[in-house]
C-alpha cells in the first residue's frame, strides 16, 4: 500500500505567540516547532496500512524553510520510508491555494494509493488545502475521516467521517485524498531505534520552481493583530438572589447587549 502524506510543520500549541514590531507577522524566535497534530493521524494511518498489506511505501511531502527538515525527520522516525522536502523562500507566506498546487505538482512525480492530509492546520487553520489538492488532482475526496478500511483488492476504501450529529460511512475509490481528523487513531512514537535509522533515510529537496510553480499568492496578508484583551467581568455581592437576578440582566441588557 502506497501512501503520500502531505505534513505541515507548526508552532507548538504550547508556545505563546506574539506579533511582530511592524504587524506583518509573528515573532519567530523561541518558537518550538512541532508536526501539525493532524498531520500526525495521517502519518500513523499510513504506517497502518503499510502493515496490514505487509508491502508498500509511505512518502511524507512537506513544504516550508530548512527547520521543516526536523519534523519529517520525526515522521521518518515513525517509520515513514523517505521524504520531500519543497524548500523555497517565496512559498513561505503562500496561501492555500498555492500550497495545494505545489502540493499537486510535487504528488504528481509520486506513486501512491492514497493521499492523506491532515483536516486542517493549527496555526491559519484554513483547512482547505487538502480540498483544493484533490480537486487539482481530479481525485476523489472524503473529509474529517475518523476510520479507514481499504478493500483486499487496494481498489476502494470504506471509510467514516464527521458530520453534524453523528458519523457518515462512504465507500471511495482509490487513488484519492481523505483528510484526518481526531479520532482516527493514536498516534505511535519514535522509538529509539527508528530515530536512528531516520538519520539514513532520503529526503529529496526541491523548489517551487523545479515543480513549474508560480509562487505569487493569491491572498495577501495585510497585518497581524492580536485579539484584544479581555476586561474584567463583574461581581454582584451582597443582594438578595430576586435583587441579583434582576440587576444582572439589567446589565446584559443595558451594557453587554446580549439581551
Amino acid at each position: 500500500m502506497k501512501s503520500l502524506v502531505c505534513l505541515k510543520q507548526v508552532p507548538d500549541t504550547e508556545t505563546q505567540i506574539k506579533v511582530n514590531a511592524d504587524g506583518t507577522g509573528i515573532v519567530t524566535e523561541g518558537i518550538k516547532y512541532v508536526i501539525n497534530p493532524y498531520d500526525e493521524f495521517s502519518v500513523e494511518e499510513a504506517l497502518k496500512l503499510r502493515e496490514k498489506f505487509k508491502s508498500g511505501e509511505v512518502v511524507i511531502l512537506s513544504i516550508g524553510p530548512d527547520r521543516v527538515t526536523e519534523a519529517i525527520r520525526t515522521a521518518l522516525a515513525m517509520g515513514a520510508d523517505r521524504g520531500i522536502h519543497v524548500n523555497d523562500p517565496a512559498l513561505n507566506q503562500a496561501d492555500p491555494f498555492v500550497i495545494a498546487r505545489t502540493l499537486a505538482a510535487a504528488a504528481a512525480q509520486v506513486d501512491y494509493d492514497v493521499i492523506f492530509c491532515g483536516h486542517r492546520a493549527i496555526d491559519d487553520d484554513f483547512g482547505e488545502a487538502g480540498a483544493m489538492l484533490a480537486e487539482l488532482l481530479k481525485l476523489p475526496q472524503v473529509t474529517l475521516v475518523t476510520k479507514v478500511e481499504v478493500a483486499p483488492d487496494k481498489k476502494s476504501a470504506t471509510v467514516e467521517r464527521d458530520v453534524e450529529g453523528g458519523k457518515e460511512v462512504v465507500e471511495v475509490p482509490l487513488p484519492c485524498v481523505l483528510t484526518s481528523q481526531k479520532g482516527l487513531n493514536e498516534p505511535r512514537y519514535a522509538s529509539l531505534p527508528g530515530i536512528m535509522k531516520a538519520k539514513k533515510k532520503p529526503i529529496a529537496k526541491t523548489a517551487g520552481a523545479d515543480l513549474g510553480i508560480n509562487p505569487e499568492p493569491l491572498l495577501q496578508s495585510r497585518a497581524y493583530t492580536m485579539p484584544p484583551e479581555r476586561t474584567a467581568g463583574k461581581k454582584f455581592e451582597g443582594m438578595e438572589p430576586a435583587e441579583a437576578a434582576k440587576v444582572v440582566v439589567q446589565a446584559l441588557r443595558a451594557e453587554a447587549k446580549v439581551v
